[in-house]
């Protein structure tokens, strides 16, 4: 366990008063500036064959064995390029063109085909060539970071050429994404969340003319597609039209995605200046449905009849969790600072408490026993991105 975060430590002992929600942002804060930004772009790095390893073993040592995704590489580009805009890692442009070196070499057309391949050996060769929409709404968000804190125009240059690729891959013509290329199904909602995502970006960072026509598209689609209409929750999987599959899997819920998509519709509002709706409320209200009532996480699977399928339980939905109750108190709901307080030290004292300084859990099972044995790189946009919001929303004091 890493320092401040043991069991026997008074934050993390029962009936402990919680510390101030500026205190809570701090120490999150340093664990990532102090821990898990040093242990990723040091042992997190491949230094023989280029790029970011997959995922460390519980002894910190790098798993040098597994398959490396794509959408790891544009993650970590990401969170070092913000962190470098945001003052937290100086040198993170630097770590974040590394690794785009590596991922431009390794994974941007390789065959002659446009577009970033999905997988590569741990070597760097191409282990799968099939260009997934999720992969490429993460190489967008990467690069539109990176060229802000850059200011870069090769850089500049690369964001068009993706958003390029984009259109001439995965467009419907409806406005949403096939799920890849070759095409495949189910069709799913989660590249299309990672698309507003981007877009919000796009707007954000680089006030992108493309943005805000296809946040609006997608936030239309959200509505009209991806919400069950006899119950309101989120759905996952669709058929070719994105209609509701007639089978078992048309009735996956995922609650961390209900809650990430919260989060996201209230930045939409506050980037945009625009009303707030309730969808962001409900959306939140309903993930919770399914938290468990005895410690507040979230399950990794639920169905649409109000049923939790999978009681195990990943990191990056409690990280989800805590940015919506965030957007809410930003939005004023009662009640909502010391929800977002309860969702971080949950995160914290649960799941950043091991097994390596700068590392996490990843995954426990319904009990609480940790069932995972390794820590995934990919984990890191995800704590990053809870840590962001909790300084920005928290850090000036409740």
């Amino acid at each position: 366990m890493r320092d401040g975060l043991r069991a026997g430590d008074p934050m993390a002992t029962a009936g402990a008063q919680p510390p101030p929600a500026a205190v809570l942002a701090a120490d999150l804060r340093r664990f990532i500036t102090d821990e898990a930004l040093p242990l990723w772009a040091g042992i997190g790095r491949d230094r023989v064959h280029g790029g970011v390893h997959e995922r460390l073993h519980l002894d910190g040592t790098p798993d040098l064995t597994a398959i490396k995704r794509l959408r790891v590489k544009a993650r970590q580009i990401y969170v070092y390029a913000h962190a470098d805009a945001l003052g937290w890692y100086p040198g993170g442009r630097d770590v974040a063109f590394e690794i785009l070196e590596f991922m431009l070499l390794a994974g941007r057309a390789p065959d002659g085909a446009p577009g970033y391949v999905h997988l590569l050996t741990p070597e760097g060769g191409v282990a799968d060539a099939r260009r997934d929409t999720y992969d490429h709404m993460f190489v967008l968000l990467s690069l539109t970071w990176l060229a802000r804190v850059s200011g870069d125009a090769q850089v500049l240059a690369l964001v068009d050429e993706t958003l390029g690729f984009v259109d001439e891959l995965f467009d419907d013509g409806k406005g949403g994404f096939h799920e890849s290329v070759p095409p495949s199904l189910p069709r799913r909602q989660n590249p299309h969340m990672h698309a507003f995502e981007a877009m919000l970006a796009f707007h954000e960072t680089l006030a992108h003319t493309a943005a805000p026509p296809r946040i609006a598209g997608l936030r239309a689609l959200l509505e009209r597609h991806f919400l069950c209409t006899e119950t309101g929750l989120l759905l996952e999987h669709f058929d070719e039209s994105l209609g509701r599959l007639a089978t078992p899997e048309g009735d996956v819920v995922e609650p961390g995605h209900m809650v990430e998509w919260a989060w996201l519709l209230r930045r939409h509002e506050a980037i945009f200046g625009l009303p707030r709706a309730a969808l962001a409320s409900r959306l939140l209200d309903d993930g919770l449905r399914f938290a468990d009532p005895a410690t507040g996480f979230l399950p990794d699977v639920a169905r649409r009849t109000g049923k939790t399928q999978r009681t195990t339980r990943r990191c990056w939905p409690q990280t989800e969790l805590a940015k919506a109750w965030l957007a809410e108190a930003e939005a004023g709901r009662d009640g909502a600072v010391a929800a977002a307080c309860a969702a971080l030290e949950r995160l914290r004292d649960g799941y950043l408490a091991g097994p390596i300084a700068g590392g996490w859990i990843d995954q426990f099972d319904g009990a609480g026993r940790p069932i995972v044995a390794h820590v995934p790189a990919s984990t890191l946009y995800h704590v990053f991105g809870a840590v962001v919001e909790a300084d920005r929303v928290l850090g000036r004091g409740p």
